[in-house]
């Protein structure tokens, strides 16, 4: 019921409990919203199909500003509730909102008013453009309610309310879970929008949760309870908010860039090794959602124990998130050990795309175990307000470790595509050990947001 809201005392393991358990359920209702919508799309026309994977290209850098805000208002809201300042923490809040508010609203002229256009520049048909361009308008346009959702539930986790950020995730897709058939084919005097009503749909069912998590921080919520004298900007605070996002944000954009670079270089072999590692990747991406809610919980966990002067403790909480990730990631990689080809198989998978499917799960859940260290350690730097290490080591692991790698062992050593995928379990060791040597230097600790 979320009831609980401090975690600077007490059993950790309940701790971790009490704030991983919502934010798994969180994580699955977040990655519903895009299988809902391409299900839907997906039996209008392949044209609609392409719209949403172009627009999502763009929406690339809406997520990248909402992760790096939402890393650091999570990081300085739970500091400040750990330090017991309830106050400061809604000072943060609002600042947050007010940063995120301004970027939206310049992204949203672009897109609203160049939607044909941006549709064109990233390499759409003319037919595809005529027939999307609703879908870029609205999905741009309002791309305020991705921003705003995304920050202000990384406000209530910063201040040990999980259950809140599930439960308006719960509000936003199940209005979208509704609308999303009726807008797009049309129900009785409601016309058929096709993929454009999809765009409508995600955007009211995410803007009605943006008003439900707005009232709760005005009216209702005891954790963060903004009033009308924190509504002034304060400089101050933004500007420390902006200089802890950027490193979000670039953990963001590194990791993203890295993986499309990746892709290319899978797409040397053929349609058949790119159709199968973007299974594999699907399934993974959709199999660590619980390892996601044990490193936000860490994050948390770090904030608000900082902020109490338990240092020792937000360390601790760190080790045991880290140690539950890595039994759960060890029962994964087990499991698709022994039934990679029927899990594959879900995805009507056959001959070569079945094959490098199956060999990419199994080289790259040979790193789960160091990559259940990784993740937990990356997310607890960010929950310290040290978004600078992660993305320097990121840097280092993505640009100049892994890509030459995957490069050298596919195409130079002739190892095919199992060469790329190789380079992913190599670089996930490298990635985790590098986060665990940061981890035990300690200057986290110190970190003053």
């Amino acid at each position: 019921m979320g009831s609980e809201k401090s975690f600077t005392t007490g059993s950790i393991n309940r701790a971790i409990f009490m704030l991983s358990i919502p934010m798994i359920l969180e994580m699955v209702m977040e990655s519903l919203f895009a299988i809902v919508d391409i299900f839907f799309v997906s039996r209008v026309s392949v044209n609609a199909v392409a719209t949403i994977g172009l627009t999502e290209s763009v929406i690339f850098l809406v997520f990248a500003i909402a992760i790096g805000l939402s890393m650091a208002a999570t990081a300085m809201v739970a500091r400040r509730t750990g330090e017991n300042k309830p106050e400061d923490a809604s000072e943060a809040a609002w600042q947050a909102i007010l940063i995120a508010s301004v970027f939206s609203m310049l992204i949203s002229i672009g897109g609203f008013f160049f939607a044909k256009d941006i549709l064109a520049l990233m390499g759409a048909s003319p037919e595809v453009v005529e027939e999307g361009y609703g879908y870029t308008k609205w999905m741009l346009g309002g791309n305020i309610t991705i921003m705003l959702l995304f920050l202000i539930n990384a406000v209530f986790r910063g201040a040990g309310d999980a259950s809140l950020a599930m439960r308006t995730l719960w509000f936003a897709n199940g209005i979208n879970i509704v609308l999303d058939p009726i807008l797009i084919f049309g129900l009785g005097p409601i016309p058929a929008f096709g993929v454009e009503g999809a765009a409508i749909a995600t955007t009211i069912g995410r803007g009605s949760a943006v008003i439900y998590q707005l009232y709760n921080i005005f009216y209702k919520s005891n954790a963060i309870k903004i009033r009308v004298h924190h509504l002034k900007p304060n400089f101050k605070v933004m500007k420390k908010l902006i200089e802890v996002s950027l490193g979000g944000m670039g953990q963001y954009l590194i990791g993203t860039a890295s993986w499309l670079f990746l892709v290319r270089i899978v797409s040397m072999f053929g349609s058949d090794a790119i159709a199968g590692y973007t299974i594999s990747m699907r399934i993974i991406m959709f199999s660590i959602l619980p390892s996601w809610g044990f490193s936000n919980a860490a994050a948390t966990l770090v904030g608000q124990n900082l902020g109490a002067g338990q240092p020792e403790r937000a360390e601790k909480s760190v080790w045991v998130c880290a140690k539950y990730n890595m039994f759960f990631l060890l029962v994964v990689s087990i499991i698709f050990f022994i039934l990679a080809e029927p899990i594959v198989s879900l995805f009507n998978a056959e001959g070569l795309v079945t094959t490098y499917a199956v060999q990419a799960l199994h080289y790259i859940t040979t790193g789960y175990i160091f990559f259940a260290y990784g993740m937990v350690i990356s997310q607890a730097f960010n929950g310290a307000g040290d978004t600078r290490t992660p993305t320097i080591i990121n840097f280092f692991a993505y640009w100049l470790f892994q890509l030459p790698l995957a490069y050298m062992l596919a195409v130079t050593l002739k190892m095919g595509p199992g060469g790329a995928f190789l380079a992913v379990a190599i670089s996930i060791v490298f990635i985790a050990t590098s986060f665990v040597l940061a981890f035990r230097r300690g200057k986290w600790k110190k970190v003053k947001i």
